[in-house]
């Protein structure tokens, strides 16, 4: 019985060999739930979900409703228990692959190309940058830097933006490539000078004694849990 652990490594060399320049990044927050597998081409972004042998379909409907709206397309990888009945489960859009073990090895087929899916919404998509990855978009465009604003305003003022200083096509390829150059070896550094500053900003305006106390201590606790952590190692994923 093939188990998730089993074909993730596996799959990963497959997507390689049939999507060409890929990056991958698994364990992507989605709503409520979590997308197995992100794959990140030039222009496009595609949830791949995994339904090993050892799993069932219980959480399969909640999940397609959220793929649905982060990315562009939708594979679901399945094993031989669930490929006779996969098609009943996952709309007609969406990709399906099979995995099955032959003499050792893992063979993967593709039963179904995945077309675009119809129900994406960019502003969801977005959700998947971080807050100074959105502010790249914003220098890269001449937009306001909003360094005052939370994510979801930033979000929402990006995509009125679409058609008037960009097309979505353009947007869409700005994402792809800021993941593409995503280092993980230093966003934590990124992200905590970034969330110092917004809160300083914060301090920096307040007038109420208690309430600029507040923040200052809000301030130290983002810092102090910000502190650099023993990162685990990654195989490469981008070629």
């Amino acid at each position: 019985m093939l188990k998730d652990k089993d074909i993730r490594e596996p799959l990963f060399e497959f997507l390689e060999d049939t999507y060409g320049k890929i990056r991958i990044i698994e364990e992507n927050a989605m709503g409520s739930s979590r997308a197995d597998i992100v794959m990140i081409t030039d222009d496009e972004l595609t949830g791949i979900e995994i339904k090993s042998d050892a799993d069932t379909y219980a959480r399969l409907s909640g999940q397609v409703k959220d793929y649905d709206k982060y990315f562009d397309k939708n594979i679901v990888v399945v094993g031989t228990t669930h490929a006779m009945h996969i098609e009943e489960h996952v709309p007609v859009y969406w990709g399906i692959i099979t995995v099955e073990e032959v003499e050792d090895a893992l063979d993967f087929y593709i039963l179904r190309q995945p077309d675009l899916n119809p129900r994406v919404k960019i502003k969801k998509k977005m959700q998947i940058l971080w807050r100074p990855e959105l502010y790249e978009i914003q220098m890269i465009y001449g937009m306001p830097k909003y360094k005052d604003k939370n994510k979801d305003f930033v979000i929402d003022k990006i995509s009125d933006m679409i058609s008037k200083k960009f097309t979505l096509k353009e947007l869409n390829e700005q994402i792809s490539r800021i993941l593409f150059e995503r280092d993980y070896t230093i966003i934590e550094e990124t992200l905590k000078e970034y969330r110092k500053g917004e809160l300083q900003k914060a301090i920096d305006k307040e007038t109420d004694p208690q309430k600029k106390l507040e923040l200052f201590m809000q301030k130290e606790k983002k810092t102090a849990n910000l502190k650099p952590r023993k990162k685990r190692r990654r195989r490469r994923r981008l070629i």
